[in-house]
């Protein structure tokens, strides 16, 4: 028989290469898995090949050694998936290209050592740092050279502001950064590491070391927010610019910009102003006067644009005219912002300074509109004027911004002419917005019980409309950064209704795009807000909130303390639908302890409850629960019986979540007696999950019908379709989730003759179920091992058998 080789294995291989790295560290296994922030018995499967390391464990080891973990990415690949898996056709790891670029400028004008300087360094070193004071033309420059790049790097265009002078609002730290980004990669939130910059970091460069990708990161308020956020191994290339030399970044060569030359001042004057270039020309006749204005302003791109739109506008003006205007400003900034907001009408200067008290970010016509307190449509024209101004930016359709410089003088003219009560009143306007329109957005794309319509503040007369969960998922996306400021400004202002209610609209968002850490961190927040306003309702939801936040993330004793402290609250505010909500939590949390009965009793009671707060939606998540719960305890029939119920309820979107859950209990209540129907369900339920593009949901359908398979005698569809279940949850961050497919997956093996590999899935449930408070899934774990050790070791059979009774007394 030929003898089997490390090398026959990239499993086996990949293990062998990380017992070398053991052995350069001269640790143990125990100091080895402190140092690295990893678990000693996940750490010893590693080392002996039973299990392949998530690709951050990887990471953390070679940095541990000095040792550049880059060579080992392609053996880890081809360790994560040995065996092939059936075909993904409706699932897209990686969407369409991606371009967040902001519009080139029309005007660009001189530059020509610059642009070259940077192509250059972008050749050499794969990134290039621009600094220069502000209004010089940073941006300008790295988005035009962006563009130029762009057709050599078409596998995504990223674009970030990360705010390191913007006035009011602290920088964009690296961690919120790297989920941007990886968000705009289209990574899936499952795969986004969920705590540590270095583990995102790992991941953002893992990601682009397959892709090639051109990536702006503007505005940086220095070199360590900036060094996270360098691509690693590949060809990707990223621009950063700064006002401040970034000497921490010694591999990013640096191009320093100076003002434009009075040769190139003169030229971008004359394009920007629509001025022809020939001796006709305003500023060609009067060449004394076009001189001054160059003079007056600083030779700054942003000033000359400016001064430059007061002549395109007013075409009766003459080179002199305009230089008496800007002689009114004290410096090239004022002098140019002053004069343009001087030609603005009331309305249109009001809208201005209003905008100086957003946070920062982009925002569109909506928000405006709800700041100002004006029609959607004068908002829009409005805007439209300041963009000609150039005092508003549009660096996309729809979306639009402020210049850390203009945003200056807005901020500053608001706290000047607009009295401390109309300030104020334009906040709670801009805050009442983003809570409002969340709540929207949340209606339309529902992933939980329908909860409660806002109570913070005044609705505004617009607010946006969503076509369906797609619409509003993307304008989630495109508006997160700016409701996270919201968040925030509203807890330093005492904002606290605000403060409870915007986490609560964001649950679907997190969901589908972020993972569980930061939404516990917003909730926690939430709670301490409710404690202020004294209101048992509001403290009430935020105990419920925490609790199914603690959840998520896998802390259920801390989930069941949440839950008891709302329990004690919420019974004396006569708010059904929040009752509702927390017997349904309270049913999840008590199947996963090891309850039985119980569960079943809160679905039930959530029903009832739903039904007398008239929320048939909510009626039907909770019959869709209790479906669930009755195939759990082995009632095949009743909850065959629930679930086409549920499924008879008209819903716009199939991927409705208690029809998924209904479907999949139908699926799984058939499989003994009518395979070929339940396979239809679950193969349906698999394709919506897919189409949701929901990674947890598509794991939990794919083990399922790998339980479903195995029920029917189809053992090795069973394995492959519980092996890619696994394989994307081999992707997720948070390790908890696996613990609820382990001891099902475990049968399958042990029924398709894989006794050993039933073993170890058995002792993993073993390992991971207690510390997570999964007292069920210990006590399947035990009773599993005890079958695969009946007729060979008795003993061992009855003290498992014990173990698993006493788990659940």
């Amino acid at each position: 028989m030929e003898q089997r080789t490390a090398k026959d294995d990239p499993q086996d291989e990949l293990a062998a290469r990380l017992r070398l790295i053991q052995e350069l560290s001269g640790l143990g296994v125990r100091a080895l898995a402190r140092d690295a922030g990893l678990s000693s018995s996940s750490l010893s499967r590693y080392l002996g090949g039973q299990t392949v390391p998530p690709w951050p464990a990887v990471v953390a080891l070679c940095r541990l050694v000095k040792r550049d973990p880059r060579p080992l990415r392609p053996l880890w690949e081809r360790s994560s998936n040995p065996l092939p898996a059936p075909p993904k056709a409706s699932r897209q790891v990686h969407p369409g290209p991606r371009n967040d670029l902001p519009r080139d400028a029309p005007d660009f004008t001189g530059r020509e050592a610059g642009l070259a300087a940077v192509l250059t360094a972008v050749d050499s070193h794969r990134a290039v740092a621009v600094d220069g004071m502000a209004g010089v033309g940073k941006t300008c420059l790295a988005v035009h050279a962006a563009h130029r790049l762009a057709g050599d790097y078409p596998d995504a265009q990223l674009y970030v502001d990360l705010h390191g002078f913007t006035e009011g609002r602290e920088p964009l730290d690296p961690d919120s950064a790297l989920r941007m980004l990886l968000g705009a990669l289209g990574v899936p939130s499952e795969r986004v590491p969920q705590e540590g910059v270095e583990q995102l970091a790992a991941c953002w460069r893992a990601e682009l070391a397959g892709r090639r990708a051109v990536v702006v990161l503007d505005n940086a308020a220095g070199a360590g927010q900036v060094r996270p956020l360098l691509p690693g191994a590949g060809p990707s290339v990223v621009l950063i610019t700064s006002r401040n030399r970034l000497l921490g970044l010694d591999e990013v060569p640096p191009v320093s910009l100076d003002v434009l030359s009075p040769r190139e001042s003169a030229q971008l004057l004359a394009r920007a102003s629509g001025d022809p270039e020939g001796p006709e020309g305003r500023l060609a006749r009067e060449p004394e006067s076009a001189a001054e204005v160059l003079r007056l302003c600083g030779h700054l791109p942003l000033a000359l644009r400016l001064a430059a739109a007061r002549l395109r506008h007013r075409p009766g003006w003459t080179a002199g005219i305009l230089v008496e205007r800007l002689a009114q400003g004290a410096s090239e900034f004022d002098t140019a912002f002053a004069m343009s907001v001087r030609q603005l009408d009331r309305a249109h200067a009001r809208l201005f300074r209003m905008l100086g008290l957003l946070p920062g970010g982009s925002f569109d016509e909506y928000l405006a509109a709800a700041l100002a307190d004006v029609p959607l449509h004068s908002a829009r024209a409005m805007l439209e004027d300041l963009v000609d101004a150039h005092l508003v930016q549009q660096p996309t359709a729809g979306r639009y911004r402020l210049h850390d410089l203009v945003h200056q003088h807005a901020r500053r003219a608001c706290a000047e002419q607009d009295p401390p009560a109309e300030r104020e009143r334009a906040l709670g306007r801009f805050l009442d917005y983003y809570v409002h329109a969340a709540a929207a957005a949340d209606a339309a794309m529902p992933v939980l019980s329908p909860g409660r319509p806002p109570s913070a503040g005044r609705a505004p007369a617009e607010l946006p409309r969503f076509a369906d969960k797609n619409a509003a998922c993307a304008w989630l996306v495109a508006e997160y950064e700016s409701m996270i400021a919201a968040f925030e400004t509203a807890d330093a202002v005492g904002a606290d209704l605000h403060v409870c209610e915007l986490p609560r609209f964001l649950r679907g968002y997190f969901a589908r795009r972020c993972g569980t850490t930061h939404l516990n961190h917003l909730f926690e927040r939430s709670l301490a807000a409710a404690e202020r306003l004294g209101d048992p309702r509001q403290l009430a939801e935020a105990y419920s909130d925490l609790g199914f936040a603690r959840y998520n993330a896998g802390r259920t004793a801390d989930a069941a303390a949440a839950y008891e402290a709302a329990g004690l609250r919420v019974a004396g505010t006569g708010d059904l639908r929040a009752e509702a909500e927390l017997a349904m939590r309270r049913g999840y949390l008590r199947w996963d302890e090891g309850g039985a009965e119980e569960p079943l009793e809160l679905f039930g009671r959530a029903g009832t409850l739903y039904a007398r707060a008239d929320c048939p939606a909510g009626a039907a998540h909770a019959a869709a629960s209790e479906a669930w719960a009755m195939l759990q305890l082995g009632d095949r029939e009743r909850a065959a019986r629930q679930a086409r119920a549920v499924l008879g309820i008209a819903h716009a979107d199939p991927a409705w979540p208690p029809a998924l859950t209904a479907r999949i209990t139908l699926g799984m209540a058939l499989a003994g007696e009518a395979p070929e129907e339940a396979a239809e369900h679950l193969h349906r339920a698999l394709a919506l999950a897919r189409e949701d593009r929901h990674m947890n949901n598509e794991a939990w359908c794919l083990n399922c019908l790998g339980v479903a398979l195995r029920q029917m005698g189809r053992y090795e569809e069973a394995l492959a379709s519980h092996r890619e279940a696994f394989a994307l949850l081999d992707e997720l961050f948070e390790e908890h989730w696996k613990i609820r497919f382990l001891n099902g997956y475990a049968e399958t093996c042990r029924l398709a003759g894989l006794p050993e590999e039933a073993m170890r899935l058995h002792r993993q449930a073993l390992e991971l179920a207690p510390g997570l408070g999964y007292r069920n899934e210990e006590a399947l774990a035990h009773e599993g091992i005890a079958v695969l050790f009946d007729g060979t070791d008795p003993a061992a059979a009855a003290e498992h058998r014990r173990a698993g009774r006493a788990v659940l007394r």
